[in-house]
């Protein structure tokens, strides 16, 4: 009888679980956290990772065991560029960045395990640079007011907190100079509270 009764609560516990999958969900929140910014050059610059910060808003609309994931933030991205002959240059700018991802979460009872990734637009606010004669010969850091990254990232959410930590590859050039290719890769790691 024991036996029963126990397959029979396991048996509705799974059920109540895909079931809770496939109900439509929404969820909103905060974020907010610290990224590592690298800019790759084709051939002329180098660059050290440098911390900046992000903060904004998430949200997510799921179902199936699926999401989609839009996020919107405030992101500070700082960089020191380097050439050949050592002269350096440091870029720092404000983006609003806009991912919209797709992914899957695996947990249950408020405790979760999340895979997200897709694209990013980011949107260059303000720019400030300090540039040295040599570095303004070869480099001029025109940037383009917009740019595109893929994300790739996993979470874990503990009630009304998650923790994110992710990959952002630079797809497109940031950079308006025919002289060289510039894209951003950064990691970020955040920490997201959901509101509702």
């Amino acid at each position: 009888m024991k036996k029963i009764i126990l397959s029979l609560l396991v048996c509705l516990c799974l059920s109540t679980l895909s079931y809770a999958q496939i109900i439509p969900s929404f969820q909103f929140g905060l974020k907010g956290g610290l990224n590592l910014s690298k800019f790759s050059t084709a051939n002329t610059f180098s660059s050290d990772n440098q911390a900046g910060y992000y903060a904004g808003i998430w949200t997510r609309i799921g179902a199936a065991g699926i999401h989609l994931q839009p996020e919107l933030y405030i992101s500070g991205k700082n960089t020191t560029l380097k050439n050949d002959a050592g002269v350096e240059n440091e870029v720092k700018f404000t983006s609003l960045d806009v991912p919209i991802l797709l992914g899957t979460k695996i947990g249950a009872a408020g405790v979760g395990l999340r895979l997200n990734t897709g694209p990013v637009f980011s949107f260059i606010i303000s720019e400030d640079q300090s540039l040295g004669q040599a570095t303004a010969a070869a480099f001029n850091g025109e940037f383009k007011n917009q740019a595109i990254a893929w994300q790739f990232g996993s979470g874990l959410d503990v009630g009304k907190l998650g923790i994110d930590l992710r990959y952002e590859l630079g797809l497109s050039k940031l950079n308006s100079s025919n002289f060289s290719s510039t894209k951003l890769n950064l990691f970020t790691l955040g920490l997201a509270y959901k509101l509702f």
